[in-house]
């Protein structure tokens, strides 16, 4: 069981045991430490932040890499005054080494201890930066390997660059040097660019993630080049163009990307996997708008070509059309007087087989005219002769006549004519018809024409 602390009242025993002062703990606390520690050590660890005073000073805050995101992990302050600093600083900048948060760095000093405020810090001396260009060199040639397998490595230099590209989309940061150099080629080239910027950081822990998203952004927007352009800077300041996220950006981009960094040392892995690299922002907006020029001054020597040809056709179908016409109308004169004596001749025929036929119709109209003359007398006597014929038929088979040579026509009340007993009943009026008037009677009895019985009683 734990004890349970004491509180020890004036005048008890506790009272008179022996206690520090806090100088006296403290000087304890030192003396341990430098026996602990006697001299310089090598200690490893993860940056988890850091920040430079207004002195120049550097205060790092070191952790285990393995418990780096436990914020009840240990931490190792660690100290570095301006005047190691900046050399520090000067190394990590020629090497192309970023000094960020998340890098894992070998540092060498001493513990010391600060007594004014209990504070043990680590003062640097040295930063092993062998082991971290190792670490660059490594990881560099990783994404360079990791590129070349999946065949992107030089994919984005196979896309070929549209002619004339006029259409730029522009990744930087405006307002730098850079960008002023970069955009005074385009406009000192009279040429009608179409400059589409995104505005990013091109440096600094967020630069990488905010350079690939403006990549795939303009990739998108009907570009025909894109430009990473920035105007210079240490190693470091460079870093984010031999990023992972920055590489891969550029090779997954079906628009040809160009860099214009601003640097004169070894190229920068966005530099290799790029379609063109260009040196200076200055170098880049020039080639693009040499590019322009180009098409622009052969279009119109093209141009001036065509005019020229299209001049001497002019010309040579001018010529070809004046002899031409010379030869129509000379031509046509020698066709005009062959068809006007042929017009003669055959205009003097036809006079003579005209006049001859007038006078063929003349004869034969004569004769028509004395044939219809006759026609008429001829064809009256035709009709009188048979108007006669059929007078004499009709009176052959008058019914007057038949009547006076002593025929008679009897008929029924109906009007029809009897030709026959057969059907008549006693009682029937009949009509009969005689040459010299009518007759009425009434039927009494029929008999055959060889009954001697067979009486008519007659009625007037």
């Amino acid at each position: 069981m734990a004890s349970i602390p004491t509180v020890s009242s004036p005048g008890s025993e506790g009272s008179e045991r022996p206690a520090l002062s806090i100088g006296e703990l403290y000087g304890r606390v030192d003396r341990a430490l430098r026996e602990a520690f006697p001299g310089e050590l090598w200690v490893s660890g993860e940056v988890r932040s850091f920040k430079v005073s207004s002195r120049g000073h550097c205060y790092i805050d070191l952790v285990d890499p393995k418990n780096a995101q436990d914020t009840g992990s240990p931490v190792l302050k660690v100290i570095s005054w301006s005047s190691k600093w900046s050399r520090v600083r000067a190394t990590l900048d020629q090497l192309g080494i970023a000094f960020d948060a998340g890098l894992v760095v070998r540092v060498r000093g001493e513990v010391q201890f600060y007594k004014p405020r209990g504070d043990i810090s680590f003062i640097l001396s040295e930063l092993d930066t062998e082991a971290l260009l190792g670490k660059v060199a490594a990881e560099r040639a990783r994404l360079v390997k990791a590129l070349i397998d999946e065949g992107l490595f030089d994919r984005n230099r196979r896309i070929e660059v549209p002619r004339p590209p006029l259409r730029i989309g522009l990744v930087t940061s405006p307002g730098t040097e850079g960008y002023r150099d970069f955009i005074g080629q385009l406009e000192a080239s009279g040429m009608a660019f179409d400059v589409r910027i995104v505005a990013t950081q091109v440096q600094g822990r967020e630069a990488p993630a905010l350079v690939a998203s403006a990549i795939a952004s303009l990739a998108s927007d009907g570009c025909d080049v894109l430009v990473l352009v920035r105007g210079g800077g240490s190693k470091s300041d460079l870093a984010t163009f031999d990023t992972e996220l920055v590489a891969r950006a550029i090779a997954a981009s079906n628009v040809p990307v160009w860099t214009g960094i601003g640097h004169t040392g070894d190229q920068s892995v966005a530099d290799e996997i790029a379609n063109r690299a260009f040196i200076t922002p200055t170098e880049c907006g020039m080639e693009l708008a040499r590019r322009v020029t180009d098409v622009w001054e052969s279009t119109i020597e093209k141009g001036a070509a065509a005019a020229r040809m299209a001049d001497l056709a002019v010309i040579d179908a001018s010529t070809h059309l004046d002899r031409s016409r010379s030869r129509l109308a000379t031509g046509a004169r020698m066709h005009l007087g062959r068809h006007t004596d042929g017009l003669i001749y055959r205009a003097r025929n036809l006079r003579g087989v005209a006049q001859r036929q007038l006078d063929e119709a003349d004869r034969a109209m004569v004769r028509r005219i004395t044939l219809l003359t006759a026609l008429p007398g001829r064809r009256l006597e035709t009709e009188e002769r048979q108007v006669q014929q059929w007078t004499r038929l009709l009176g052959a088979y008058d019914y007057q006549r038949q009547l006076d040579r002593g025929y008679s026509v009897t008929r029924n009340d109906d009007g029809e004519i009897l030709r026959s007993t057969v059907g008549l009943l006693p009682g029937t009026s009949l009509l009969t018809r005689l040459a010299d008037g009518e007759v009425r009677s009434v039927v009494d009895t029929t008999r055959p024409d060889n009954d001697e019985d067979d009486r008519t009683k007659e009625t007037h």
